[in-house]
């Protein structure tokens, strides 16, 4: 449930919350918030699977990488699959599950907000292009239908309680309005004409 708010302090102000707010975000910052948990599946996205590899990519220390690829694999984000080279010992590597390939968009937009405001003088370290016709990959806000969103202010956000008030308020009038509709089509009895006599 929605924490409390407290009143406004003056016009325009959003009331204090009373307590944490509830959010998506907050939650999924649990999983992939922190550090080097974003790098690690950056990693595995690019195709570095391996826990050497993806110490050497990231540059985490070896007790916090094994940390977070356990934290990951527990969370769902990745798969801990083993392999085994010729004459070797068989070994885990790291496979993105599908809830760690719907994390490609984050990355995206994060690093698309680090190449516009935190790169040098040379530019952006990479670009990411799309294979099928070359052009850049980027992350646009785009509502349900179709509509580009370029400012944050166009959005509105809608707890889940007041989503179930609305969807139950909208039931009420559907339920009030068949009724009327029924009640409009029924002839009273006092005015219906009588049965003929036998």
């Amino acid at each position: 449930m929605e924490a409390p708010a407290t009143p406004p302090s003056r016009a325009g102000t959003p009331p204090l919350l009373t307590a944490p707010r509830p959010c998506s975000i907050a939650r999924a910052l649990e999983i992939v918030g922190e550090r080097w948990s974003l790098l690690v599946i950056r990693e595995v996205t690019l195709g570095v699977r391996r826990f050497d590899a993806i110490q050497a990519a990231t540059g985490a220390p070896r007790a916090v990488l094994t940390d977070r690829l356990a934290n990951l694999v527990r969370a769902g984000v990745l798969d801990r699959v083993s392999y085994r080279e010729d004459g070797t010992r068989a070994r885990p590597e790291y496979r993105l599950t599908q809830a760690g390939r719907e994390l490609s968009p984050v990355l995206t937009a994060l690093r698309q907000w680090g190449d516009r405001h935190l790169s040098d003088e040379a530019g952006p370290p990479a670009t990411f292009t799309h294979v099928g016709c070359g052009a850049p990959v980027r992350v646009q806000h785009v509502c349900a239908a179709g509509h580009l969103i370029d400012d944050a202010r166009e959005v509105v956000r809608t707890t889940r309680e007041a989503q179930a008030a609305e969807t139950q308020n909208a039931e009420t009038q559907n339920a009030e309005t068949r009724d009327a509709e029924t009640s409009a089509t029924e002839t009273p009895s006092d005015l219906r004409p009588a049965s003929p006599a036998t």
